[in-house]
């Protein structure tokens, strides 16, 4: 672990947990008819979240880590609500449209955490930050206007609600920095676990889906959760500005293995989303750029 220490040991981990979880969409995109199974999805995915980090937690702090679920507090319970949305909305977007346009949306994270940090924490936004956001909410309207069917626009809502959910959980972290990170991922999961139980008894509903849907349905959670493993371990010496470049391979691994012809989804994405999301990867570089000579770190340690 401590040559994890040195960037250039620790850079190629991060992205690796970046590909990881670029294959999410690719994922999905081969579940038998996703937009018919999205509560079994939440329940298999919520369930191996929970599960997988707890494992984790228990061999990385021994029965201890039970304490970390009474030091939650109302930060990881706000933090935990938000990621589960994100987890949920997330689903319903990426079977509603492409997964160009969701994972655009996603990408817009940086920004309207810093949107959100401004209005609930107080925290500042320089100028230069201000054109960031500009930039980026321009290609999010460009992918808009794209997305103008009725069941592609609703995806385009909802990948914007995701990407807003996973900022409250960022946002959740700042404001009380001592909140068990991992703890806060592994409550979204169980949130998502007892949500989706309930909406399937309410409805009547199989809990679980075909032998294929729930091996991948269990697969994105493991992904999730090893990405998110490797991502803690290696980032806590990476800064922020190489961080937030470093997670673009996550948006372009995922847009791109849905397109790979030869992987058999062959997903092309549309102009506008192709302009739209240029001006989204150029807000993030320019966004790197302003805080490149800042250190600090965002890692979930």
């Amino acid at each position: 672990m401590d040559d994890l220490k040195n960037p250039r040991f620790a850079i190629p981990v991060v992205l690796f947990a970046g590909i990881l979880w670029s294959f999410g969409p690719y994922v999905v995109r081969n579940i038998d008819q996703p937009e018919t199974v999205p509560w079994q999805y939440l329940f298999t995915r919520g369930f191996v979240i929970f599960t997988l980090l707890n494992v984790y937690l228990y061999f990385d702090e021994g029965k201890n880590f039970l304490a970390n679920y009474k030091r939650i507090g109302l930060s990881g319970l706000i933090g935990g609500a938000g990621l589960a949305i994100a987890m949920i909305t997330f689903i319903w977007s990426i079977t509603n449209t492409t997964a160009a346009v969701t994972l655009l949306c996603l990408a817009a994270m940086p920004f309207i955490t810093a949107l959100l940090g401004f209005l609930f924490l107080k925290e500042s936004i320089s100028f230069s930050v201000w054109v960031a956001i500009i930039i980026a909410t321009i290609g999010i309207v460009i992918m808009a206007f794209g997305n103008h069917e009725k069941n592609t626009l609703a995806g385009f809502i909802l990948g914007l609600t995701s990407a807003t959910g996973f900022s409250i959980f960022s946002v959740s972290l700042r404001w009380r920095k001592e909140t068990p990170k991992f703890t806060t991922v592994a409550l979204a999961g169980f949130i998502c676990l007892i949500v989706s139980l309930g909406v399937l008894i309410s409805n009547d509903s199989n809990i679980l889906s075909t032998g294929k849907n729930e091996s991948l349905f269990a697969l994105h959670g493991t992904l999730v959760c090893l990405g998110l493993i490797l991502y803690s371990i290696a980032s806590k010496n990476i800064p922020a500005a190489e961080l937030t470049l470093l997670s673009l391979t996550e948006v372009i691994g995922g847009i791109f293995w849905v397109w790979l012809p030869w992987l058999g989804i062959n997903e092309i994405p549309s102009t506008n989303t192709i302009i739209g999301g240029f001006l989204i990867f150029l807000s993030i570089f320019y966004y790197s750029l302003l805080i490149k000579n800042n250190r600090r770190f965002i890692a979930l340690n």
